[in-house]
């Protein structure tokens, strides 16, 4: 459909349809999102570039405004070796990164930026949990990397130095609360009550618009809290 959309002439309709308020041409490359190798990921890259900037001449030749072209996906900003023509980028989480990036071989794990500080507050031994308040109001629905090669629960789990906890997975959010549980191979660690453990999102921007700000650290260190832009 993307490699269609320059010749189609809808383009053209829309694009004279919206003349008086017309700036451009954006475009996402979902499709990078199933790229989970470097060559495949330079490809979607290349793929969205040229969509955007061959939509965006068609307009020019017809005598439509088109001086803004986008395009923006994570895997493809970092993946893109030639953006001629393009004059913006916006990529979701290229600031942050999460388990879905990792998944795809973009980033690394411990390439992460973002977490959630949750507490552990109780046990149940008999099926194998360790409860937390951390559930879904905190760190979002979102199951991104189910279909991946690694399902990574809504989480990973580390301690507050950022180090991960082997083979602890949140495997189950309520509202408030999260379920930790441990892979097949691994045992349960002894983590008492009043714990404190850092969660890694699966997908960073679900997990930040949960938020109202962020607290910088530094070498474990806070050094700034930031509040979340907001409101028009």
């Amino acid at each position: 459909m993307a490699a269609y959309f320059p010749k189609t002439p809808a383009l053209l309709t829309i694009g004279r349809q919206l003349h008086d308020c017309l700036d451009g041409v954006l475009v996402h490359a979902g499709e990078s999102y199933f790229a989970t190798t470097p060559a495949a990921q330079r490809e979607a890259a290349a793929h969205e570039r040229e969509v955007a900037v061959a939509a965006a001449q068609r307009l020019r030749d017809e005598g439509l405004y088109a001086g803004t072209v986008s395009v923006g996906s994570t895997p493809t900003a970092h993946a893109a070796d030639d953006l001629t023509g393009v004059t913006e980028v916006r990529a979701g989480n290229y600031v942050f990164f999460d388990l879905v990036m990792a998944g795809l071989g973009v980033c690394r794990t411990e390439d992460l930026a973002l977490s959630v500080v949750v507490t552990v507050i109780g046990h149940r031994p008999e099926h194998g949990w360790i409860l937390t308040d951390g559930g879904w109001m905190a760190l979002s629905r979102d199951r991104g990397t189910a279909n991946q090669a690694v399902d990574q629960g809504y989480g990973l789990v580390a301690d507050l130095d950022g180090a991960l906890a082997p083979g602890l997975v949140v495997t189950g959010a309520s509202q408030e609360h999260g379920i930790l549980t441990a892979r097949e191979g691994h045992p349960l660690p002894d983590l008492p009550i009043g714990t404190r453990l850092r969660i890694l999102p699966n997908h960073a921007c679900a997990t930040a618009a949960q938020h109202s700000g962020y607290r910088i650290l530094e070498n474990g260190r806070l050094v700034d809290t930031w509040q979340r832009i907001s409101g028009w």
